[in-house]
């Protein structure tokens, strides 16, 4: 069936513990933790609502009230701010999400796994194509990753997955693809595994937190069986999808900073905030200074 090549959906699975990051996500969700002045789900929205999406659905945990709460209207902080002059905050809180985008929040009943999550969006996506993003990969690029997909999409009407190349031997951290022979950034996919060791690996070319996937992936899930980890794996219902339909991985243009690991993650702060409008300069005076004393 053709696919609309417009996307409406994006799909943030946000109901994982956060547990690499303990005790900072113990009360609070690891997609909140900040990037300088924006939490990682922020950026994860901004980069969707980027590509044309108009309909944001988390699917969420029970501790992951934070979440809703960040991206709901606060018209006493709003009115406080507004009295006291400071316009500039003013116009960032209002601007979390446009008016002409909505929020959806489903609660994940169990920790089952990323596709159990994704198919928990399956009452509102239905059988639309949609994006799956995943806030831990923060990934910088000229032009927002997802957006660099949804043309992807548009061009081949088929699912696409967001890869990169990884060092061999960290391939059991990754969802790993084997593909026919590339075309500029594209490649028609012929297996993926979820997490293997590097000597069973079809390549080391890693899906990485991006997804475009079309609506026959909910049938794909639905019949899919624990894998890994006890939980129903994405992956392993992307490689029933193959049998049926194209799937193309593409390797996008841009860097990723793993922010699921404290490494990734303060390697974004410092990358970041290096390039932060009005913090940049005086960072890196900082910075400078730290490494004068450390000769």
């Amino acid at each position: 069936m053709k696919q609309s090549a417009k996307i409406q959906y994006a799909v943030f699975p946000v109901a994982g513990r956060g547990t690499r990051f303990l005790p900072a996500t113990k009360a609070s969700p690891k997609e909140m933790l900040p990037i300088v002045d924006k939490p990682l789900i922020q950026y994860a929205a901004e980069e969707a609502l980027s590509a044309g999406v108009t309909k944001l659905v988390f699917v969420t945990g029970s501790t992951k009230r934070a979440i809703a709460d960040h991206f709901d209207s606060d018209y006493e902080l709003e009115a406080e701010l507004e009295q006291q002059g400071k316009a500039e905050l003013l116009a960032a809180v209002r601007g979390i999400v446009p008016s002409w985008a909505s929020c959806i929040f489903i609660r994940q009943s169990a920790p089952l796994g990323l596709g159990h999550a994704v198919l928990c969006a399956k009452p509102i996506v239905e059988n639309q194509p949609f994006f799956v993003h995943l806030a831990d990969d923060l990934i910088d690029s000229a032009v927002p990753c997802l957006k660099q997909m949804a043309q992807v999409f548009a061009d081949r009407e088929s699912s696409v997955l967001g890869v990169e190349t990884v060092p061999m031997e960290e391939t059991y951290k990754y969802g790993i693809v084997a593909t026919e022979a590339r075309e500029g950034r594209i490649s028609r996919v012929t297996k993926i595994v979820e997490k293997p060791k590097p000597v069973n690996a079809p390549s080391n070319l890693a899906v990485v937190g991006r997804y475009i996937l079309t609506g026959t992936i909910f049938e794909k899930l639905e019949r899919t069986g624990r894998g890994a980890g006890g939980e129903i794996q994405l992956t392993d219902a992307i490689a029933d999808l193959l049998a049926d339909e194209a799937v193309y991985a593409y390797e996008f243009e841009g860097k990723r900073y793993d922010c699921g690991s404290k490494l990734g993650y303060l390697q974004a702060t410092v990358e970041y905030a290096l390039k932060h409008e009005t913090l940049g300069k005086p960072f890196a005076d900082y910075l400078q200074g730290l490494l004068a004393q450390a000769k």
